[in-house]
């Protein structure tokens, strides 16, 4: 279900248990320079002049090695700090071991590589990316291909740094696999969502309460409840405001629809929890000191496995309960939650995730480019099959249907926040259209995704 990414002092792990440490380092630039050259070579087929852009250490090494076999292969390859001229540069500056910012000369070399009109192979990973954190502190090259040795780094995978990393290639240099606190999710996560079988009724199948839905946002708890259908959840129930309850029964066939009144909405929706196996709720529920205190007494009162998006983040507090718990805010959102704000979470990523996950002693679930899955214990989980057509109004709400679904039918909130994300991810790729993609075109697609 989950493939390991590896962070520096990891990557450094499995080199030392290589055999015959460190003096295998050459042998092992060896394996990891050919592999540069050979990908930059099938990458580009058409290239003849090669700028090999070498730092100090390991990772300049690997580049060197790389220069040498182009050369060997009848290429023009050259050791060199002048990138104009070429049809490739191979950026082999900084590696694993780099982090923070880069100092003013190599700043200013990083500049010139991606100001020159030609391809850029990273080795590795980008110099000026963190391979730990994926954060980028200054100046970080825009690679067209990163060759990377063993596994994935954690830092290609989440933002900012994976979007330096262009095309990524794996390449095997003989190294044993060491245990990793952080993972990758794959499309095998969902193959641990018990679809509906013979002996299933609605209720064992799944069964979501989704609250929210206040007058003029009323599409954003019908996207989730029917997300959650889609997501082969055997029951719904939906309760929303009074006044929105004419509206939603015109928008949902399948859900059971309550109102409620903010004087007794508590009572209200605490009966229809009674049959429920988990509670989605946020979207679209309007924010104020009365839904404030709503959300805080259903989550303190009902024993259910919980979403919490959308309104039902604003302003949020701790709460001790037992029960399950996943947090799914967006960068915006989560620094509120932080008392940070957003450009600091864009930055720091799974620092922001990890701290928020400790505070709220829950899942949380961080939207973006990369969705990061973080427990209050433990590494994080990231999903990176999320397309750039999500960004649009509404699939946050499709997102906490799914993950209702899967906490209605029994996993493990981080799991079930994982295969959520993996599920949303898939279903965009697998939906009719990429340009113009709307949240709705997303639920046909759920099903497919699951099946894959």
């Amino acid at each position: 279900m989950f493939e390991p990414l590896y962070t520096a002092a990891e990557m450094r792990a499995a080199e030392e248990r290589y055999a015959g440490y460190p003096d295998s380092i050459p042998e092992l630039m060896e394996r990891a320079g050919t592999a540069v050259a050979r990908e930059a070579m099938l990458a580009f087929p058409a290239a003849r002049r090669f700028a090999c852009v070498c730092g100090g250490g390991s990772n300049g090494g690997d580049g060197r090695v790389a220069a040498r076999v182009l050369r060997e292969a009848g290429l023009e390859a050259d050791d060199t700090t002048d990138v104009d001229g070429y049809d490739v540069v191979v950026d082999a500056l900084f590696g694993t071991g780099f982090s923070g910012e880069p100092r003013p000369e190599a700043a200013s070399l990083i500049g010139r590589i991606n100001d020159v009109d030609a391809a850029v192979v990273s080795v590795d990973l980008p110099s000026g990316v963190d391979a730990s954190t994926g954060e980028v502190v200054g100046a970080a090259v825009d690679a067209d291909l990163t060759v990377t040795f063993h596994a994935p780094k954690l830092g290609l995978v989440v933002a900012p740094g994976r979007f330096h990393v262009g095309r990524v290639v794996v390449a095997d240099i003989g190294l044993d696999v060491v245990p990793t606190e952080h993972s990758r999710a794959t499309t095998d996560v969902l193959r641990s969502v018990p679809l509906r079988r013979d002996g299933d009724t609605k209720y064992t199948s799944g069964a979501v309460l989704v609250v929210g839905g206040q007058p003029g946002m009323t599409g954003a708890a019908a996207l989730t409840a029917r997300a959650a259908f889609r997501a082969d959840a055997g029951y719904v129930a939906l309760a929303v405001p009074d006044e929105s309850l004419p509206v939603v029964e015109t928008l949902l066939l399948e859900a059971v629809k309550t109102g409620w009144r903010d004087d007794s909405a508590v009572e209200a929706i605490a009966g229809l929890a009674e049959r429920a196996g988990a509670l989605a709720i946020g979207p679209g529920l309007g924010r104020g000191e009365a839904r404030r205190v709503l959300v805080r007494e259903l989550l303190e009162r009902l024993e259910l496995p919980a979403v919490v998006d959308a309104d039902a983040l604003f302003e949020l507090e701790p709460v001790e309960r037992d029960a399950p718990t996943v947090l799914t805010p967006h960068a915006g959102e989560l620094a509120r939650l932080l008392g940070t704000d957003s450009s600091w979470v864009d930055a720091h990523r799974l620092t922001a995730a990890r701290k928020a996950a400790e505070r709220f002693d829950a899942v949380v679930l961080l939207k973006g480019p990369d969705t990061i899955v973080a427990a209050p214990e433990g590494g994080v989980v990231v999903s990176d099959w999320g397309p750039p057509a999500l960004a649009t109004a509404g699939t946050g709400d499709v997102l906490t249907g799914i993950v209702a679904a899967f906490l209605a039918k029994g996993l493990e909130p981080a799991v079930a926040a994982a295969a959520g994300a993996v599920a949303h991810g898939r279903a965009a790729e697998l939906a009719p259209r990429r340009a113009g993609l709307v949240a709705s075109d997303l639920l046909d697609a759920i099903p497919l995704a699951l099946e894959a």
